[in-house]
């Protein structure tokens, strides 16, 4: 064998190493000097083994922490020639290939060099590929084996199987099974773990559940990987049934069972479930560790129980990140923003998903201002964000109005490829520019979606409609169907409100009732108010009457508002005041819904029902809410009620609107000389 040396531009410090080592090995001790650093520092890439190393050296190197120091070991290990036997180099090639420190093109030319590798090294060499995300070169390497007939053992299989998990395909999976049938290792419990696992992950739960089925011998192991697999895939229900038939039998679940069945809880909501799982862990002394009391925290939360899950973080003698983040998540989204807000303050440590879980908090409970000045926040304590946070951000900006933000989101972290554009990010940013008034920005970024999902169409469709291009957004419509995508409810909110928006009232008709004929859609209260809007804006208030007060479920504030405000539009005092009287039974703290009854009435002469109005006010202690605008300046946001005054420059505010006012009167007043002539 040639063994393979260091670079020679190191020589010098490498010898003198050597020499510093070689000093040492002789007292057999690691006393302070180049490697004593490492003694403290316990390794991640060493496998267990029976071995019983006594050479100085290979203790050495089973401490070792940097390419650095492996190389220093290797140069003595040349030099006294310990390289040339199977079991050193084996842990030599073993950190290179798999430390976190280590370098796996350097353990590739190391393999290369080596006359006769054994099934280890062959193994460590698939393994190593596996971790480094280059799947492709370690299955090669199992492919290579097959070839030469290696003789393979069971962690040749497994290696290889967690190679193939990576690819697009299961082919490379199903062809490693076949050798594995052929060389008679189906029987094996090891590689039918790693087989369930491999499907599993995959996605093939059939695939995986009859090789589990299959297994005359299963261990925690083979249960856990099954009931994970039903979880990863949202199969929850799968997921509890396997796990009550697991109890059943006389395997005993373990820690990483137990978070998988909480994770099952967590997705099918059952509290119920959760709690029994709570106390089976506290019954048979499950290790409790920090991650099984993440995943006990994460269940509460998202069953909607934060008592439980509070208890739970109070008596957590350990937290990290992930434990503060779910309980900011959890109050978040639950609207309680001021506990949320207090949890965050109070975290030791944050991480982005913590940000995130209170920026998504702030734009989901309608306050976006505080989730834009928390993403500035975030942005100026050097922290990146993800693409959640991205997509919340633009949310808020969407609700404010806010498009410069939106712009320089998309010029910083797309134009400039800081975040790679994914579906979910170029949805966010067709209904961010759409909300902000930039319809041809939205029309751009759909166009240049090349994968679109149904939510990209809905946005389009929704972004069109909103702007008043009824044609345009019907149009899209027929696309979508012809692109072979089935509209949903939202769908066909979008459809039905651009033919509102364009008065295009037999299309929508029609549209309306091909919801259910043509698509097997049920209307919910948002169609029918979508179509009481339509009808009302062209003034056929008796049919819009009619439709609210035939629909099979109970009208929404929306459909008796549209009616109320069409009323107003077409002067009709009498279906306004039924429409109002529904209103206000609905919402009696409105004061939006008197003051548009009494503007009917007024603007109808009817004085007598104004006074009623004002009265009814008065009596139930209504106060009109009153008018304000918002305004963003240099990523401030200023709101201004009506003769407000609080603003320390309010003066100057209200000077320059009198003299912008005065030149407007002045420029009406100056005729306009190319038509008098």
């Amino acid at each position: 064998m040639k063994p393979l040396l260091p670079s020679s531009q190191n020589s010098i410090s490498l010898l003198l190493s050597a020499l510093t080592l070689r000093s040492q090995l002789h007292l057999h001790s690691l006393s302070p000097g180049p490697f004593s650093s490492i003694s403290t520092n316990k390794a991640k890439w060493k496998s267990t083994t029976n071995v019983i190393i006594t050479n100085p050296t290979l203790l050495i190197m089973e401490s070792c922490t940097t390419m650095l120091q492996l190389k220093q070991i290797q140069a003595h290990m040349t030099r006294t020639a310990l390289i040339t036997h199977t079991f050193p180099v084996s842990r030599v090639l073993a950190f290179c290939a798999l430390a976190d420190s280590g370098d796996i093109q350097y353990a590739r030319v190391l393999f290369s060099q080596i006359e006769r590798p054994n099934t280890y090294m062959w193994n460590t060499m698939i393994r190593g590929y596996c971790k480094a995300k280059i799947p492709t070169i370690g299955f090669s390497f199992f492919r290579q084996m097959a070839r030469e007939c290696v003789e393979m053992d069971r962690r040749s299989f497994v290696f290889a199987l967690k190679a193939c998990e990576q690819f697009c395909t299961v082919l490379e999976g199903e062809s490693v099974h076949c050798w594995i049938w052929k060389m008679g290792f189906d029987s094996d419990l090891v590689v039918r773990n790693g087989l369930v696992h491999f499907y599993a992950e995959c996605g093939c739960l059939n695939f995986a559940r009859e090789v589990f089925d299959r297994s005359f011998e299963r261990d925690v192991v083979t249960w856990t990987s099954m009931i994970d697999g039903y979880v990863v895939h949202n199969c929850s229900e799968e997921a509890l049934k396997l796990f009550n038939s697991m109890l059943m039998s006389d395997v005993e679940p373990n820690e990483v069972t137990m978070i998988a069945v909480l994770s099952a809880c967590s997705l099918k909501g059952d509290l119920t479930m959760g709690k029994s799982i709570h106390e089976y862990i506290k019954k048979r002394n499950v290790n409790y560790s920090l991650n099984l009391q993440n995943a006990m925290l994460d269940m509460y939360v998202k069953c909607g129980c934060l008592v439980a899950a509070r208890e739970v973080f109070d008596d957590m003698k350990i937290r990290d990140v992930f434990s503060w983040t779910i309980m900011v998540n959890g109050y978040a989204k639950f609207g309680e923003l001021d506990l949320a807000r207090k949890f965050f303050d109070a975290m030791p440590e944050k991480n982005v998903v913590s940000w995130n879980a209170m920026i998504a908090g702030y734009s989901q409970n309608n306050q976006p201002e505080e989730a834009l000045k928390l993403f500035r926040n975030l942005v100026g304590v050097g922290l990146h964000p993800i693409e959640n946070t991205l997509v919340c951000v633009l949310s808020a900006c969407g609700q404010l109005g806010s498009l410069d933000l939106g712009r320089w989101i998309h010029h910083f972290y797309i134009n400039q490829k800081r975040i790679q554009p994914s579906v979910i990010l170029a949805n966010a940013f067709i209904d961010m520019y759409a909300k902000c008034g930039s319809i041809d920005a939205a029309a751009m970024i759909f166009n240049e979606t090349v994968e679109r999902d149904l939510v990209s169409w809905n946005s389009m469709i929704a972004g069109y409609a909103s702007h008043g291009h009824a044609t345009k957004a019907l149009v899209l419509f027929d696309e979508m169907i012809n692109m072979g995508f089935k509209p949903d409810e939202i769908t066909f909110v979008g459809v039905l409100s651009a033919c509102c928006h364009g008065g295009l009232v037999s299309v929508g008709r029609e549209y309306f009732k091909s919801m259910n004929r043509n698509f097997g859609i049920e209307p919910t209260v948002e169609h029918y108010a979508c179509v009481i809007d339509l009808f009302g804006r062209v003034g056929l208030l008796e049919e819009a009457y009619e439709l609210i007060t035939k629909m099979p479920m109970e009208a929404s504030v929306a459909a008796w508002g549209a009616l109320l405000n069409a009323c107003r539009m077409h002067g009709n005092v009498e279906v306004g005041k039924l429409s109002a009287f529904k209103l206000l039974d609905l919402d009696p703290e409105d004061s939006g819904i008197y003051s548009l009854l009494a503007n009917i009435c007024a603007h109808e002469r009817r004085w007598g029902d104004v006074r009623m109005v004002r009265s009814m006010m008065r009596e139930r202690g209504v106060k009109k809410t009153p008018g304000s605008s918002l305004i963003e300046v240099e990523g401030e946001f200023y709101e201004f009620l009506v003769a407000d005054g609080s603003h320390p420059q309010s003066e100057d505010i209200y000077r320059v609107l009198n003299e912008i006012f005065l030149l407007s009167k002045v420029e009406d007043s100056v005729p306009d000389t190319k038509l008098s002539s």
